[in-house]
This record gives C-alpha cells, structure tokens and sequence, in this order.
C-alpha cells in the first residue's frame, strides 16, 4: 500500500511538474489542485485495495474447495474480474 506521504509527494511533483513544463495553466491555486490530484490517488487506491483484498477471499476460498487449483493464478484472474466488472483499469 501507498502512504499518505507517498501520495502527497506524487502529487505535488506531477502538479509541478505539469506546472513548470507549461502543460497546463492552473485557474486555481496549485495547492488546490494538489489537493484534488490527492483525492483522486488516494480514491484510486483505495479502489485497487479493495479489489485485491476480495480477490484474495475469493481465490482462498475457492483453493479450499479445489485443492489442485493454483491460487496465486486464481487470485490473478479473479482480480482482473472484478476490475473489469467496477470498470477500474489497474
């Protein structure tokens, strides 16, 4: 998992980054976008977290009912599933 730390200086770097490249010119404070670029990373991944962690119940699951199963493809599988399904791209 990314920290908060890690969040926030991602965000910050690809702001001013965006920024001083003359990408794009902010209508509002850079500090608000920042804030906003950490919402969205943060929302994202949360999402991801989610994802994996019911593809790991899932995949344990279904490893105890089929013994021969391989679950570190199933937990693979199942993940890229329920991306798809929530429309979430990892």
């Amino acid at each position: 998992m990314v920290s908060d730390a890690q969040i926030d200086a991602l965000a910050n770097h690809l702001v001013e980054g965006l920024i001083s490249r003359g990408v794009i010119k902010p209508k509002a404070d850079a500090s608000e976008l920042v804030a906003c670029v950490i919402e969205l990373m943060s929302a994202n991944f949360e999402t991801e977290a989610q994802i994996e962690d019911e593809a790991e119940r899932m995949a344990a699951e279904q490893a105890r009912l089929n013994r021969g199963l391989d679950a570190d493809r199933l937990r693979v599988m199942i993940k890229q599933r329920l991306a798809e399904k929530k429309g979430f791209t990892l």
